[in-house]
């Protein structure tokens, strides 16, 4: 009998990280995939990035959950409106096992359903921190409400189990983002220059900054952001961000700035094959995102992390954090770009593995024995204070 395993996509971010787990499961011969996209994957507002799953051979399920909103109240509803979608999908295709990646608001959603359908949960990236954003919040919740728990770090690891989660659940496996160095092949040059359309002749900048979810105004540190940006000579590439309360403001400041400059550009959508590609060839990542921290750190390449939003994060020696201050945004930037600091890169490691993670996850998720007792988890001892 094959075990129906069920995984719940919500981003590009978070089907960059899932490829190469979709794969190996699919290898599997007692594993029977389901791949179910929601949230931004169906929004064109957001690339349509649904497309690039079909174009890797993968047939989905696909729940309209996003509502065409710019606000905390947009984004509680869209966990609503996932969790009728995922209510009835769920009830029809009754998987014995659910997926799920990380720290996306949308992913209570698939949790919640799963929790009251008596599906257990497996979870990727547990145990991390990034105190900036509600993600934080969201993925201890997810971590309390699954059963098998498949982290990145070991620190990781112990975390979840100091939350209470038996050992016996818990596995460090690394991080699958990083699969793609071991088991893809990264284009040239030539190649991502032809894919973006743009020439990269080792100054490009990259900018990746998304809303700080865990304050009331969102973009609060955007003004000093793009301060710091402007006084920076070289060609800027921006990434679209984030399906968050305060995206669109951010998108307007973008195509505002990049308005008044001559060489700056702007990416609504990348695959994860050519981002990858393209952390070879730049000169430094700024901004807010986690891949700067957990993808970069393979590519030697500088990041410039801004405010909180990942506070508390692990993080190599490639990461230089700064506070939401323009004058502290220009200083880590000129040392990023610095040969002195790109020359100190070279013997650093990457705290989120070897690139071996998806074997690792499918490999317990293809054995590990799907009974009942899954569903109960024993209490950690009480502490004697």
């Amino acid at each position: 009998m094959k075990r129906r395993i069920t995984i719940v996509t919500s981003s590009r971010a978070d089907y960059s990280h899932l490829y190469w787990v979709f794969r190996e499961l699919a290898k599997q011969p007692n594993v029977e995939l389901a791949v179910v996209a929601m949230g931004s994957h169906l929004s064109p507002e957001f690339g349509n990035t649904l497309s690039n799953i079909a174009q890797d051979g993968f047939h989905t399920e696909n729940i309209e959950c996003l509502l065409s909103s710019d606000s905390d109240v947009g984004m509680a509803k869209t966990i609503g409106l996932a969790t009728l979608g995922l209510a009835d999908h769920f009830a029809r295709l009754r998987p014995e096992l659910l997926l799920l990646i990380a720290d996306r608001y949308e992913m209570l959603a698939p949790a919640s359903v799963a929790l009251a359908l008596r599906i257990p949960i497996a979870h990727i990236e547990g145990g991390d921190v990034s105190l900036g954003a509600i993600d934080d919040a969201v993925r201890n919740a997810l971590t309390k409400l699954s059963h098998i728990h498949l982290t990145t770090t070991e620190s990781s690891r112990r975390r979840v189990i100091n939350m209470g989660e038996e050992a016996w659940r818990v596995h460090a496996v690394g991080s699958p983002s990083l699969d793609h160095l071991t088991k893809g092949v990264l284009l040239t040059r030539e190649e991502v220059e032809n894919q973006l359309r743009i020439p990269l002749n080792g100054s490009t900048v990259a900018i990746i900054y998304h809303p700080v979810t865990i304050s009331r105004d969102t973009v609060c540190e955007a003004a000093e952001l793009f301060a710091a940006l402007q006084r920076l000579p070289h060609r800027l590439l921006f990434i679209s961000p984030n399906a968050d309360a305060g995206s669109r403001e951010l998108l307007q400041r973008i195509h505002g700035f990049i308005g008044l400059r001559t060489n700056d550009r702007f990416i609504t959508n990348i695959d994860h094959c050519t981002y990858l590609s393209l952390l070879q060839f730049l000169a430094a990542l700024v901004g807010n995102s986690s891949s700067g921290i957990m993808e970069a750190a393979s590519f030697k390449l500088p990041v410039v992390n801004v405010g909180i939003r990942q506070k508390g994060r692990e993080r190599g020696a490639n990461v230089l954090d700064c506070a939401a201050n323009r004058d502290e945004i220009e200083r880590a930037i000129h040392v990023a770009l610095s040969s002195n600091f790109r020359a100190s890169l070279h013997d650093i490691k990457n705290p989120y593995g070897d690139g071996h993670s998806s074997e690792k996850i499918a490999q317990i998720l293809s054995t590990i024995p799907l009974s009942e007792s899954l569903l109960i988890k024993e209490p950690a001892p009480i502490c004697s204070r």
